[in-house]
C-alpha cells in the first residue's frame, strides 16, 4: 500500500518536472532550435493543426529557423501562423521558404525571460509539494483505518519528503541552467 503511493507520489513529480521542461523549452533563448515553434499552429483546411505537421522545420544557422510547408498554398497561413504567435518572431518569405530571424535578446528582456522562468519554476514547485500534501494524507488515511503502524507512517512520510527534495532540487537545475542560457550571449 505504502510503495503504491510513494510509486505514485514519484510518478506524478516527475510529470510536473517534464511539464516544466516543455514549458521552458518554450521560452526563447539566444539560439534557434525547432522546439520554439512547437506550439503553434495552423489553420490546416479549417482545422487547428501544429506546426511541424504541415511544414519542416530547421535550424539553418545559430539565429535562423527554416520553415518549408509540405503544400505551396500553405505559406501564407504558416507565416502568419508564426507572426501572430506570442514569439514575436518576423518572418521572411522567399518562395515556398520561410526564414524566421530571432532577433538578439536585449538586455531587458532577458531579465524578464528570467522572471518568467523562476515563476514557471515556482509554479512546478507548488505542484510537487500538492503531491506531497496528498501523498502523506493518503499515508494518514492508512494510519487512521489502522492499516499501517505508526512507525511505519513516519518511515513513508520520511520517504516522500526524499522524493519531494529530489524532484525540487531538479528543478533548481533546470531553472538554473535555463537562467545561464538566457544570460549568455
Amino acid at each position: 500500500m505504502i510503495n503504491e503511493i510513494k510509486k505514485d507520489a514519484d510518478t506524478r513529480m516527475g510529470k510536473s518536472i517534464e511539464a516544466l521542461k516543455g514549458e521552458l523549452t518554450k521560452l526563447r533563448t539566444g539560439r534557434a532550435h525547432t522546439s520554439l515553434l512547437d506550439h503553434i499552429t495552423v489553420d490546416y483546411y479549417g482545422n487547428p493543426t501544429p506546426l511541424g505537421q504541415v511544414a519542416t522545420i530547421t535550424v539553418s544557422d545559430a539565429r535562423t529557423l527554416t520553415v518549408t510547408p509540405w503544400e505551396k498554398n500553405m505559406v501564407g497561413p504558416v507565416e502568419k501562423a508564426i507572426m501572430t504567435s506570442d514569439l514575436g518572431l518576423n518572418p521572411a518569405t522567399s518562395g515556398t521558404v520561410i526564414r524566421v530571424p530571432l532577433p538578439a535578446l536585449t538586455e531587458e528582456r532577458r531579465k524578464d525571460m528570467i522572471r518568467i522562468v523562476r515563476h514557471e519554476g515556482e509554479q512546478a514547485k507548488v505542484a510537487i509539494r500538492n503531491i506531497r500534501r496528498d501523498a502523506n494524507s493518503d499515508i494518514k488515511a492508512l494510519l487512521k483505518e489502522k492499516e499501517i503502524t505508526e512507525d511505519e507512517e513516519r518511515q513513508a512520510e520520511e520517504a516522500i519528503q526524499k522524493l519531494t527534495d529530489k524532484h525540487i532540487a531538479e528543478v533548481d537545475r533546470l531553472l538554473e541552467a535555463k537562467e545561464k542560457d538566457l544570460m549568455a550571449l
